[in-house]
């Protein structure tokens, strides 16, 4: 028999995926509706939250709802069931299916919701176009004698210095001499007043968030053995976080800008049409992507010194723009198309993190389609 999963581990592995830190100022994600308290064995993965998708979640027996798109973003101010989103609220209530929304953190997130479209488009050795500054940190290095350098250093890992990424506990260190004389006020715990005193001292160095300083002072002091230990803070300058919005890469092959618009057009299938702007012919290494609306992000496309960009809902006078400075192909697969990817990452980190049944709510919810021609 399989253990319960609750809605709140749900949500944590969510959250550890995509950080809500992440998300724009205006944007809402995270827990929409449900008791996170209550047991979760099927969930359903969408770009949009509407009808149709509640439909589906009842169908298959869903206690939760994971979208990308907020279902209460701007100018709700009510959630009556007569109201458009309101019924929508109700009926996830009424059937017992949680939502949880994961939108500009997902966008920003490695792997994130860009990701996915650089991987089914075949885009390799990405990096973010507009990286999101890194946490400020500090670099600490503390002098202290050598016999205490294990409790000076627990402390501080214990105050939640050491932490790079996924490890913790992260320290160098090497081994010099120090030199001091202690003065008539002084109440030394080595040496004599007067008298120079030089001791084996390790040089302990490593990093901590810089919100974290006044933590990891009075640890340090606190287990440190003199009365005035000797350290220095360095603040160390941002050299780019590893997420942020949109992708670049390169394709393992060069092709012409048509060959890849081909590649698009097949592989998401947009139900809005593809549209391209830009030399067909033009050969093709770099690329560069972004989920959803991506022409804020022309300017850094261009200096980044990408061949080809694709993304959506790209406005007539951003594209004309980038054309006369002598931009990226542009490639423009549709709003929904070009984040749908992210619904499989959704699912398949789910399934390895938990025993639950993921489903993907594959009828598209872009709200435009290809008008047919005479």
């Amino acid at each position: 028999m399989s253990a319960t999963v609750t809605g709140a581990e749900v949500i944590a592995v969510l959250d550890g995926a995509y950080p809500r830190h992440l998300a724009e100022d205006w944007d809402s994600v995270g827990p929409v509706c449900g008791d996170p308290s209550e047991s979760v064995s099927g969930i359903l993965a969408c770009v949009d939250v509407t009808d149709a998708v509640v439909d589906a979640a009842v169908a298959m027996g869903a206690q939760m709802v994971v979208a990308h798109h907020p279902l209460l973003l701007r100018g709700v101010d009510s959630v009556a069931a007569d109201t458009a989103k309101g019924r929508i609220v109700h009926r996830l209530i009424r059937s017992g299916i949680a939502l949880f929304t994961a939108h500009t953190n997902a966008d920003s997130a490695r792997p994130g919701v860009s990701d996915a479209l650089a991987d089914l488009l075949g885009v390799v050795d990405t990096v973010p176009i507009a990286p999101k500054p890194a946490v400020e940190m500090d670099k600490w290095v503390v002098m202290v004698p050598e016999g205490n350098a294990e409790q000076v250093t627990e402390a501080m890992f214990a105050a939640g210095a050491g932490s790079i990424g996924e490890y913790r506990d992260c320290s160098w260190s090497v081994v010099g001499t120090g030199q001091f004389e202690p003065q008539a006020a002084a109440n030394p715990a080595i040496g004599v007043i007067g008298e120079r005193t030089r001791v084996d001292e390790e040089r302990v160095e490593m990093v901590a968030a810089r919100r974290l300083r006044r933590a990891v002072l009075s640890a340090l002091r606190g287990a440190h053995p003199y009365e005035e230990p000797a350290f220095d803070i360095l603040e160390l300058a941002d050299a780019g976080g590893r997420v942020g919005l949109g992708r670049i890469g390169r394709l393992p092959q060069p092709i012409t800008a048509s060959e890849f618009a081909r590649v698009v057009v097949d592989r998401l299938r947009s139900p809005s049409g593809v549209r391209m702007a830009g030399d067909q012919d033009a050969r093709i290494t770099t690329v560069a992507v972004c989920g959803g609306a991506g022409d804020s992000l022309l300017g850094a496309v261009a200096a980044a010194g990408a061949d080809l960009y694709v993304t959506g809902d790209l406005r007539h006078h951003p594209a004309d723009e980038s054309a006369r400075r002598g931009g990226p192909v542009l490639v423009d697969a549709g709003h929904w198309a070009s984040e749908y990817p992210w619904c499989d990452q959704v699912a398949d980190l789910l399934v390895a993190a938990l025993d639950v049944t993921v489903a993907v709510h594959r009828e598209p919810t872009d709200p435009f389609i290809v008008a047919a021609g005479r």
